[in-house]
């Protein structure tokens, strides 16, 4: 399988594709800056991207969503929880000082457990509110284990809920019965910084001690 992570935008958002090297079929998560960037690194590979994914709806997860949608023609995908996060990407940029333009419609509503399949690949979908209301990880199934964590896990660190729609009580509540269960050989990726190994952060990480 081809995983490349692009990091784009001033807050440093890991945006990741991941590809099925014999269809060239492709999934892309969070394509939060830059479009031109993360289209260049899909040309290179000539992948065809079927589904736009996001992890949640805060402006630097999907400040190029549209750009990479007239481009691609993939169908941009959220849970349906963070639609009112979603439609008001103009708002949210300018409380951090950004511009944005109302983003293209979600097209498909991710749900709980869905599996999403590109090439030979398989996802799940976890729902884990907390982060935001409609925040999600995304397990790859088959061969090891591997979670795209969004901004609910980081490597020691746990994503804020002081932004719209965070709730403390809610994203422990997310950790310990949806990603904490998983082995801890499960390796992470989360939605900013370095990737991690489950195992390592249910013995280091401060907050979920």
């Amino acid at each position: 399988m081809l995983h490349k992570t692009i990091v784009v935008g001033p807050l440093q958002c890991n945006c990741v594709v991941l590809g099925c090297e014999k269809t060239k079929e492709a999934i892309l998560i969070d394509p939060g800056d830059e479009a031109q960037k993360i289209l260049r690194e899909v040309g290179n590979e000539e992948l065809r991207i079927k589904y736009i994914l996001h992890t949640h709806a805060h402006f630097d997860h999907i400040g190029a969503t549209e750009r990479i949608k007239k481009a691609t023609k993939a169908p941009a995908c959220l849970h349906k929880s963070d639609t009112r996060l979603y439609e008001n990407l103009p708002m949210q940029g300018r409380f951090f000082g950004f511009e944005f333009e109302t983003p293209t419609p979600i097209e498909k509503f991710l749900e709980d457990e869905e599996i999403l399949t590109f090439g030979e690949y398989k996802l799940q979908v976890l729902h884990t509110p907390g982060h935001s209301p409609g925040s999600i990880c995304f397990k790859l199934l088959g061969g090891s284990e591997v979670l795209f964590s969004g901004d609910t896990l980081f490597k020691q660190s746990i994503g804020r809920t002081d932004l719209w729609g965070g709730d403390y009580d809610q994203i422990m509540k997310s950790l310990r019965e949806r990603i904490l269960t998983l082995d801890g050989d499960t390796h992470v990726y989360p939605g900013h910084g370095p990737d991690t190994r489950l195992g390592d952060e249910k013995k280091t990480n401060p907050f979920l001690l």
